[in-house]
């Protein structure tokens, strides 16, 4: 039997940068594979274990923030 790795939301912050891995439909909205604000995803996303952290950022936030 596999691993399912489920994250609940109560460890992300409201305002966290997260990754959804695959399309969660709700009736009200499609939310695409992405990065979204953990706030605006929906809870079944959270509960079916589609929603993981992002890997840390490396480097200075200057650089990261000067490209683009």
């Amino acid at each position: 039997m596999p691993l399912e790795r489920r994250l609940s939301r109560s460890i992300f912050e409201p305002s966290e940068l997260v990754e959804l891995r695959q399309v969660c439909l709700t009736p009200g909205r499609v939310f695409e594979p992405g990065q979204y604000i953990a706030g605006e995803l929906p809870d079944v996303a959270f509960e079916m274990g589609l929603v993981e952290k992002l890997p840390p950022v490396r480097g200075k936030s200057e650089e990261i923030e000067g490209k683009g």
